[in-house]
């Protein structure tokens, strides 16, 4: 990525060695949420290559703490692995749909929660090998419980665990879903005041 012709010297990183330039694109399956493709690309030494990657619509995953200082989880069944997963509030973003929006609108239509003031914290790209997708971090407080709004194919149960017995949820296996734990990972910087978010 190139960087501002005022950056200073020692932070300028020249990755034009590194770049893969896309020559030709075929799609090899469009789903309701995922696509698969397949690119030529020219390698940066002139050589041709495949790459092959499903394009993601991106989703948000939500820290949100209750008054009584713990946070809400949801223990939810997933098809691909064939396994109930215990894993924080999280969606898909729809087209177009601004990342905050997602996070509003996945906090309530799951938890039945809504929240007085909402941060974006990161982004994660959890798949770079094969996939585009970005999961936007987000710490939503002042809670309130309004009831929740469920898509009629979603079944999940909505809990509470405190940020310790979640992270020994994470250290016992308990908790292996990835956004979950990078999020937790924030929590726990952040509540403990070893990050500090910026103003």
């Amino acid at each position: 990525m190139p960087l501002p012709d005022d950056a200073p010297d020692q932070d300028r990183v020249d990755d034009r060695h590194l770049i893969e330039s896309p020559l030709a694109s075929e799609e090899l399956f469009k789903g309701k949420l995922l696509h698969l493709k397949r690119d030529l690309v020219r390698l940066p030494n002139g050589a041709q290559a495949e790459r092959e990657y499903i394009v993601h619509p991106g989703a948000v995953v939500i820290i949100a703490p209750l008054d009584n200082g713990k946070l809400l989880f949801e223990r939810q069944y997933r098809y691909p692995l064939h396994q109930v997963f215990l894993e924080l509030p999280a969606g898909k973003i729809e087209a177009g749909e601004p990342i905050l929006d997602t996070a509003r609108r996945e906090l309530r239509e799951e938890t039945g929660y809504r929240a007085k003031s909402w941060r974006h914290l990161a982004t994660m790209h959890p798949c770079i090998g094969y996939s585009t997708e970005k999961i936007e971090f987000f710490l939503a407080r002042g809670l309130s419980y309004v009831g929740h709004e469920r898509d009629h194919e979603e079944f999940l149960d909505v809990l509470e665990l405190s940020l310790a017995d979640a992270m020994l949820a994470v250290r016992d296996g308990e908790i292996s879903d990835g956004k979950t734990i990078a999020a937790l990972l924030w929590a726990e910087k952040l509540f403990s005041g070893a990050w500090t978010l910026p103003a």
